[in-house]
Formats: structure tokens, sequence, C-alpha cells
């Protein structure tokens, strides 16, 4: 097509075309670009104001996403209004009202683009951030703003006069393909998001999940890293792990302790009633410690069994085991003063037929060692 071409069809869509039909649409555009931009300016500089003396955060972002108004769009917008005052044919006035609805929803598109980038990054702004949550955040408004930008594509297309049902259908099956073959990794990238904001453990935890039990040292899109006890790095789905229950050690306040012991049967009522307040005087002499309960529990095939229950005020495994162990020594000190003896089981061989054998004593308890069992539980 040559430029006679051009100002052929120019001509034929336009006839008779006089200066009085220019100059006042020339006039209509310009004034509707001024009007626009002095109107936006005006509306920005108001609202970013208003935001200043308030504390939401909901007239920032209309402030930012008002400033995302491209002004390309905005001469657009006065070149259609001018065209629109001409006395064009109806084929032409169709093609302006077809370019009026794409500038909009262009427009509209940014606008929304912008709303999405400004929610996500307060959402995480608010959540703490974190390489995970950031990382998801950017594949979410990867995807948010690519549903917003098909809608507008789609929309300006049916305007157009195409028609996009089955470009819809292809693209709904085309989805769904996608998501059957990526729905392992959607699955533990969601699980990411979750853990995230949600936060059910950080880095530098210390958690068990399952039979694992060690620290964790990153939470990735798809996996979590955590190093065992053991020195191993354990690597787990995120979508697995998430469906087992996490017992988190490194928010505990205080730890909840059981032990047992027993003495020997040989010990009166009177001595056994003396070892719980023993028992909790030796607690309660450490600051650290906060007795629950100690009590006689019941009478054992070997021992008169006793259960205490007491609480360590630091959470700290090591902690524990320092104050067990000086508990354990004061026990067995403060009972031997007294006389009592610590229980074991021990079994008796009776040899029947032997002359002049006395008769042998049953099983019972001896003296001589130790049956403490602590057991920390939480």
């Amino acid at each position: 097509m040559t430029w006679r071409d051009v100002l052929a069809r120019a001509e034929s869509a336009w006839p008779d075309l006089a200066w009085t039909d220019v100059l006042p649409a020339v006039f209509a555009g310009l004034l509707t670009i001024l009007l626009l931009r002095v109107g936006l300016g005006l509306l920005v500089r108001r609202l970013r104001a208003l935001s200043s003396r308030t504390r939401t955060t909901v007239d920032d972002h209309l402030v930012a996403v008002l400033e995302r108004t491209n002004a390309l769009l905005i001469w657009i917008i006065g070149l259609l209004v001018g065209l629109k005052l001409l006395p064009l044919d109806d084929r032409w006035q169709d093609r302006v009202g077809q370019l009026w609805f794409a500038v909009v929803a262009l427009q509209l598109g940014l606008w929304a683009q912008e709303a999405v980038g400004r929610l996500l990054a307060g959402y995480q702004q608010r959540h703490g951030g974190g390489a995970a949550l950031s990382a998801s955040a950017t594949l979410l408004g990867w995807g948010l703003r690519g549903a917003v930008w098909v809608v507008v594509l789609l929309a300006v297309l049916s305007n157009l006069g195409v028609n996009i049902t089955a470009f819809v259908a292809s693209l709904g099956i085309g989805g769904i393909a996608i998501a059957l073959a990526v729905q392992n990794i959607l699955s533990d990238l969601f699980a990411s998001l979750a853990i995230a904001v949600d936060k059910p453990f950080e880095v530098g935890d210390s958690i068990t999940v399952g039979d694992v039990t060690g620290t964790v040292e990153r939470v990735g899109l798809k996996t979590t890293r955590i190093r065992s006890l053991g020195g191993e790095q354990i690597v787990m789905s995120n979508a697995e792990l998430l469906k087992r229950t996490v017992a988190n050690f490194k928010r505990l306040q205080t730890r909840r302790v059981l032990f047992t012991f027993g003495i020997t049967y040989d010990a009166s009522a009177d001595d056994v009633a003396a070892v719980p307040p023993l028992v909790k005087e030796l607690i309660e002499a450490d600051p650290l410690l906060e007795l629950a309960r100690a009590h006689f529990k019941g009478f054992g095939e070997s021992a008169l069994n006793f259960e205490v229950v007491y609480r360590v005020k630091d959470p700290s495994y090591d902690v524990y085991m320092d104050r067990q162990q000086a508990l354990n020594l004061a026990l067995m000190r403060a009972l031997q003063a007294r006389g009592l003896r610590f229980a074991f089981v021990s079994n008796t061989l009776n040899v029947v037929g032997l002359p002049g054998a006395a008769p042998a004593p049953r099983s019972g308890a001896t003296p001589d060692a130790p049956d403490m069992v602590p057991a920390a539980a939480g």
C-alpha cells in the first residue's frame, strides 16, 4: 500500500472536512488532556496530604495506584475525544469506540497491576519478610498480574469482535494439563507460602517432625532442610512436612519433667509420708525449678513407688539435664541420711529337694542399687 492509497482512504472516510470541523475537535482534545492531567495531579496531592494525617494504608495504596496512570494513554484519550467530534462515517465511529474500550481496559490493567504489587509488598512487610515469603510472594504476584492481563486481553479481543470462546476453552484445557503436570510442585509452593505466613517454625528453631529431630537450616520453595542431631542434613518436602505434627522446642517457655523412684519395703509408714515433703523441699531450694506435685504413687512388686512432677523455668535441654542431675544427687543424699534405700528388682532361685535346705525366701527387694527413671515430658 502506497501513501496515495492511505490518502485516498482518509479522503473516503473523512469527506469534505473543513477547518470549522477540525479546530473544535483539536481544541476539545487538548482541553481533555489538560483537564485530565490537572485534575489527576490535584487529586493525587489531596490524597497524599490526607494519607499523611491518617494511620491506614488504604489511601497510600490509592495514591500509588493513581500515580500509575500512563501519560501516553491520556494523550490517546484526548485524541479519541477529538476524533469523536469529527463527522466520521459509521465504520470509523465503531473503530473509535473500540479504541476507547482498549485504552480504558489497558489503564485499568495498569492500575490493577500496581494494586497487586502494593498489596503483596504490604503483606510481606507486615509478616516480617523472609526468603520463603519473598519468593512465594514474587511467584504469586506473577500469577495475579498474569491473570489481570489475560482478562484485559480477552476483554479487548471480545470488544473487537473476536470469538474468544474457543480460546478460553483451550486456555482452560491447557491450564488443567499444566496443573496436573506440576501439582506436586504447586502443593510444595503453597506449603512454603503457608510456612512463611503461619510460621510454625523458623530458621534456627529446634523441631521434631515424625522421627526426625534437628535444627531448621533453610525453608525453600519446595523443600525444608533440617540438620539432625546426628549431623546429617534431612531434606523434607514442604507439603509432606505440613501433613505431620511439628514439635517446636525453641518456643518452650518451661519444661515439664516427670520422674519416678522407689524405696524398699522395710521403710515405715512415717518414713514414706516424709518423702514427698522432702522432695518438695529439695525442688523449692532450686530457683530454676517449680514443683507441680510429689506423691507416694503406689505399691510395686518390689518397691514403694513415688512420682514427682516439676517444671524447669528455663526451656534449655542442657539446663534441664543439669538441674535433674543435681536433684537426683540431692535426693540420694537426703534419703541416705534418713536411712532409706532405693529398691531394685531381684530374682531368687529356689532349689527344691536338697537335704537340710532351709526354705528359700521369695522374690523381693534388695537395698543396694537405685532405680530412678527420670523422663522429660514436653
